[in-house]
């Protein structure tokens, strides 16, 4: 089998290329979209950072605010557009979850899981746009890999 190799020289996994293709995927429908810079962040099922890219453009916060979408819907085991639905319905809970986890959860569509059948892959955080732009960008390059999207 042939490997890929990054600008580094190293190998890349098949693991790696499905990030990689889940990124530029994710920053191809916002350009679809004509969105602003987006920032597109993939943690893996344990919550470990895997990839975090950012557009040109890109304001300060946008790479916390991405991985505080993804780490969201994993702590919760929901994309975080049902934990934004929650907070709306049950206010009080995702503040007392939000301060357990030391303000790291970011309620709001953008964070999605990525699901190959049954199993949790992890989770993929977009910011850089309106909430529900950043959710569809995710769930293209989720998709683009031939994986799962549960949004929430």
């Amino acid at each position: 089998m042939r490997r890929l190799h990054n600008q580094l020289g190293q190998r890349r996994s098949a693991k790696g290329r499905r990030r990689s293709d889940t990124s530029r995927a994710a920053f191809a429908k916002a350009g679809e979209l004509k969105l602003k810079p987006l920032v597109v962040t993939i943690l893996d099922a344990r919550g470990v950072l895997k990839l975090a890219a950012a557009q040109d453009g890109t304001s300060l916060m946008r790479a916390e605010i991405a991985h505080g979408k993804a780490y969201g819907a994993l702590a919760m085991g929901m994309g975080s557009r049902a934990l934004f639905q929650r907070a709306q319905e049950q206010a009080y809970f995702i503040d007392a979850v939000n301060t357990i986890a030391k303000g790291a959860l970011v309620p709001v569509p953008g964070g999605v899981l990525i699901m190959d059948g049954a199993t949790l892959l992890g989770a993929v955080g977009v910011s850089g746009d309106t909430s529900d732009n950043d959710e569809a960008c995710a769930v293209a390059g989720i998709q683009a890999a031939g994986l799962k999207a549960n949004a929430g």
